[in-house]
């Protein structure tokens, strides 16, 4: 009886899922919004609970975030990676800056102490790997210019876990000094071997995975990358880090043919992770923290398409590019949910997970808009602001006019007490009448 209601339960929820995906593709933006309030709807005080397939879910959505890190690693060789690492460790600084101070300031606003501050800057400055590598694939971005630097900053992001958890870990447990530098130094020598075996040895990893038959390339590759994954985490590293690391040290072959076999299998688990983000929330938990989880939202997003904006325009890239980085990086998710969690757990400040959950579900619906319309909005302003250039430029150069003949236009305004413009408005004229080009006709003068 309990696996019949298990397939129904889950049957129903991929079902769902699939019908939800239609809609957003007839509607053309991504599904993520759509999958999360699905799980708000399946979850504790929605309108359908589940019960039987929930643990189910819980191990599908780690298997989903996993797989998400794998196919962004797949994209890019070892070099690339330490060459974007090295070029762009100011935005990662910035980032940090930018994204993780609004985050302490408010906790010590709302008089929750450090260590809330602490926690609750790590959740408002880490932004979510895995909703951010699902909107780039539906948005067809993978292959644009400024994805190497929206990658730069998500990988600082995660290697920078390895560092700021145990800190918050020995921050939440009291533990000494030494204590905590041991976490620490630990976490630091698995983060960092993980990566040079990747960057070294990553042609011997793919000859060792290398295969004609694509079952077993698919059992190897996806087992080799759980196992890491596992070890990662279990070591107080991101088991996303070592999902990428692993994408990161496959090449040439091996990692075309991977792409190609679990892109259905990453679509999967990644929709019912974030159903099961949204399985998580109670959503009678949300009202009471909206207005300032709401506030802080506002405030990131802006920060976050700063960074974006600040680290492509510092790698070259155009201005619309520069745009799409900052809008892409707005969301945030799984990151900023176990950071919060460790606080609840340790019993810090009762408010600060039902607010981290109503900023992160906020975030994580407005991010995927934000990434795909962050750069129309922009150039709809500058051309709105560029629509005024005209007129502009067309007073400037007629008072150039009138200075190189003398300002007779003061003379006459004092004179018969029209207005400037008006004057300005007749030297145009006799600008074009003597073959000179009027404002109107410059071309300096339009946006």
């Amino acid at each position: 009886m309990h696996s019949a209601v298990f397939l129904i339960e889950f049957g129903a929820i991929i079902l769902g899922l699939g019908l939800l995906g239609r809609v957003a593709g007839r509607l053309r933006f991504s599904p993520i919004p759509l999958y999360l309030l699905a799980g708000l709807a399946f979850g504790e005080g929605g309108l359908l609970p589940l019960g039987a397939s929930e643990e189910f879910v819980a191990i599908g959505a780690e298997i989903g975030v996993i797989l998400l890190l794998l196919m962004l690693g797949l994209e890019y060789t070892a070099s690339d990676l330490v060459s974007n690492l090295k070029t762009q460790y100011p935005a990662g600084l910035v980032d940090f800056t930018l994204n993780a101070l609004p985050g302490a300031v408010a906790a010590l606003l709302m008089g929750w102490g450090p260590v809330a501050a602490v926690v609750l800057a790590g959740v408002t400055w880490i932004s979510s790997s895995g909703v951010i590598a699902k909107v780039m694939g539906d948005l067809g971005r993978i292959g644009n210019r400024e994805t190497p630097v929206i990658l730069s900053i998500l990988v600082l992001e995660d290697l920078a876990m390895a560092v700021y958890l145990p800190i918050v870990t020995a921050l939440l447990a009291g533990v000494g000094l030494a204590a905590g530098s041991l976490t620490l130094a630990i976490a630091l020598g698995v983060a960092g071997a993980v990566l040079f075996v990747a960057v070294r040895y990553g042609r011997l990893i793919s000859r060792f995975v290398s295969s004609d038959d694509p079952e077993k390339l698919l059992l190897v590759v996806l087992g080799l990358t759980l196992l890491v994954a596992g070890i990662a985490q279990q070591l107080q590293v991101s088991a996303a880090v070592g999902a990428f690391l692993v994408g990161i040290a496959l090449s040439g072959e091996v990692a075309e043919g991977t792409h190609t076999l679990l892109s259905p299998l990453r679509d999967l688990f990644a929709a019912v992770f974030f159903v099961f983000f949204g399985l998580n929330t109670d959503p009678a938990s949300i009202p009471p923290v909206l207005l300032p989880a709401l506030a802080l939202a506002v405030v990131t997003a802006g920060t976050k398409i700063a960074t974006g904006y600040w680290a492509a325009r510092r790698a070259g890239v155009g201005v619309r590019g520069r745009w799409r980085a900052g809008g892409t990086l707005v969301a945030r998710g799984e990151f900023s949910i176990v950071i919060a969690g460790l606080a609840v757990t340790a019993g810090i400040e009762p408010s600060l997970g039902p607010l981290a959950t109503a900023y992160v579900l906020i975030l994580v619906v407005i991010g995927p808009l934000t990434a795909r319309y962050t750069e129309p909005v922009a150039a709809w302003v500058r051309e709105r602001r560029g629509a005024g250039a005209p007129a502009v430029a067309a007073t400037t150069e007629a008072a150039a006019a009138a200075g190189a003949a003398g300002e007779p236009g003061v003379e006459r305004k004092a004179a018969d007490g029209r207005s400037e413009p008006a004057v300005l408005g007749e030297l145009g004229e006799g600008a074009e009448q003597a073959g000179q080009p009027s404002a109107e006709q410059d071309p300096v003068g339009r946006s």
